[in-house]
């Protein structure tokens, strides 16, 4: 079962807290109330992570649309599992993260991100990080 972390969720909030401001600095738009509201939630229950099927259907939606605007692969078209790694080198997924990959769902491929951005050590986090940044030309899409 995959779970959405808290860090997601304020990236989310902050998406929308940028993308539609609050007229007067006291309206919420409906996309960061309903984000705001289970932070808030995670925040007092002091959990990091929010299991996706228990998720409001308006946050889902918020949290879904600032998912569709963020990378969905880590990888930067060196992978060392096609030459037998277990833990690929450039982007840190495992084998099996790699093989399945196009059919996980979105929560699921996020908490593959928040593992591999958390331990920092694929080459797309230094070596190569101008190329991550960039994007990998070639690299498959949602």
């Amino acid at each position: 079962m995959a779970a959405l972390h808290i860090t997601d969720i304020e990236a989310a909030i902050n998406h929308w807290r940028e993308r539609k401001p609050s007229p007067d600095g006291v309206t919420l738009a409906p996309e960061v109330r309903a984000l705001a509201e289970v932070y808030a939630l995670m925040v007092f229950a002091h959990e990091t992570e929010a299991d996706e099927w228990g998720f409001p259907a308006e946050a889902m939606a918020a949290w879904l649309a600032w998912y569709d605007t963020t990378p969905d692969t880590p990888c930067i078209a060196i992978c060392s599992t096609s030459q037998g790694d277990d833990l690929c080198k450039g982007c840190g997924r495992t084998f099996e993260e790699v093989q399945h990959w196009p059919g996980m769902g979105p929560v699921e491929k996020r908490v593959v991100w928040h593992r591999i951005t958390a331990e920092g050590t694929a080459w797309r986090f230094h070596r190569y990080a101008e190329r991550a940044a960039e994007g990998v030309a070639g690299t498959p899409s949602r």
